[in-house]
């Protein structure tokens, strides 16, 4: 599947804020994510975060 830069994405696991979706903010061999419950920002492998996607959806346009 491809990702894109914006997207956010649905994980298996909640962030210890609770939150359970990221916004990509990098896409390569690895990722960089964007929790959208607290702003922390972690960078992750990409087989790492291809496993733990549940869902991805594009965002919201204005």
């Amino acid at each position: 599947m491809e990702y894109h830069v914006g997207d956010i994405v649905k994980l298996k696991k909640p962030h210890p804020c609770g939150s359970y979706e990221w916004e990509i903010l990098r896409v390569g061999m690895d990722f960089r994510l964007k929790c959208l419950g607290c702003g922390h920002l972690v960078m992750l492998p990409r087989k790492q975060v291809e496993r733990s996607i549940r869902q991805v959806r594009k965002p919201e346009q204005p």
